[in-house]
C-alpha cells in the first residue's frame, strides 16, 4: 500500500544546501587547533609582549593568568581555557594578533641576522690582521692598542680554553660600532628628508 506521506510531502533540495553550507568537522578541528596554536604563541611570549597586543581584556587577562601558572595540569587546563576564549575572536581581530605575532618573529629574524654577522666579523678579526686596519679605517674613533690587545687575548684564551672574557668585549665592542652606524643612517635619512621638504618649500 502506498504511502499517504509520500508524495507532496519529502526533503527539499534547499535542506540539503544547509548541510552542505556547513563546515566539516575536519575543517573546524583544523581551526579550533590553529587557534589553540595562537593562544599558545601568545603564552610563550613576554608578558609586556602580550599587554601590548590589541585583543579583548578578558582574552589578554587568561593569557596573562596562564602565564603565571607552574602546576602542569593547572597550566594545561588554563592552557585550554585561553584555546577557548581564543574561539570567541572575530575573524579581523584575529588577523590582527597573527600580524603583530609575524612581526615579532621578523624582528627576531633580522636581529639574529645581525649577530651573525657580528660573529662573523669576530671571526675575521681573530683570524686575520688585516680585517682590524679595515675596521680601523671604516671607525678612526676606535682605540687601535686597546683591540690589538683584546684580539691577542683572545686568541690566547682559546688556545688555553679559558673564559673568552676579551672574546666577548670585541663582541660588544664590534655591536656598539654597528648600533652608533644605524643611527647615523637613521640621522642622514631624517636630514635627506628634511632637506628635501625645505627644497619642495623653496620652489
Amino acid at each position: 500500500m502506498p504511502n499517504a506521506n509520500r508524495g507532496a510531502v519529502g526533503f527539499q533540495s534547499s535542506e540539503f544546501e544547509q548541510e552542505y553550507d556547513r563546515p566539516s568537522k575536519s575543517q573546524l578541528k583544523r581551526e579550533m587547533d590553529a587557534l589553540q596554536k595562537l593562544g599558545e604563541s601568545l603564552v610563550a611570549e613576554p608578558r609586556d609582549r602580550v599587554k601590548r597586543v590589541p585583543m579583548p581584556e578578558d582574552v589578554r587577562d587568561a593569557i596573562l593568568e596562564c602565564q603565571q601558572i607552574k602546576d602542569h595540569e593547572g597550566r594545561r587546563r588554563q592552557m585550554q581555557y585561553v584555546g577557548k576564549k581564543m574561539r570567541t575572536l572575530e575573524p579581523d581581530e584575529l588577523a590582527i594578533i597573527q600580524k603583530t605575532i609575524d612581526s615579532w618573529h621578523g624582528a627576531s629574524k633580522a636581529e639574529t641576522a645581525a649577530m651573525h654577522a657580528l660573529e662573523r666579523r669576530r671571526e675575521k678579526l681573530l683570524a686575520d690582521d688585516q680585517a682590524l686596519t679595515e675596521l680601523l679605517n671604516r671607525h678612526p674613533e676606535v682605540d687601535a692598542q686597546h683591540m690589538r690587545t683584546l684580539i691577542r687575548n683572545a686568541r690566547k684564551e682559546q688556545a688555553e680554553h679559558k673564559p673568552p672574557k676579551a672574546y666577548r668585549e670585541i663582541f660588544q665592542i664590534l655591536k656598539q660600532l654597528q648600533t652608533q652606524a644605524n643611527l647615523a643612517k637613521g640621522e642622514a635619512i631624517v636630514d635627506q628628508d628634511q632637506q628635501d621638504e625645505q627644497d619642495d618649500d623653496e620652489r
